[in-house]
């Protein structure tokens, strides 16, 4: 062994990084906080796994942003054929075309 290391190239860090996780620092509010400690306690897991599982359903459900393209698409599946009658500007009704 040496009587002396050289350490000024060194870099603070694990010794085996960690895969897939990184360890961040976050302000939540205390609410919210004591809600995911209470309810992760009531079924025996962690607070921190249940609002990672959390962040993920919500990333899972807002994957592409809803355009008004989308809107409509959702709009013309969703209403019956019948319901879709538009008004013209002389007040007249008129039957929307696909």
């Amino acid at each position: 062994m040496r009587a002396e290391y050289d350490f000024s190239k060194g870099k603070r860090s694990a010794l085996l990084p960690a895969k897939g996780k990184t360890r961040i620092t976050i302000y939540i509010d205390d609410s919210v906080l004591n809600e995911f400690r209470a309810r992760a306690e009531r079924i025996g897991t962690g607070y921190q796994t249940m609002m990672n599982e959390a962040l993920k359903v919500f990333l899972g459900k807002n994957e592409q942003p809803v355009t008004a393209t989308v809107l409509r698409q959702i709009i013309r599946e969703e209403l019956p054929e019948t319901s879709r009658v538009t008004r013209r500007s002389t007040g007249r009704a008129k039957t929307a075309r696909r």
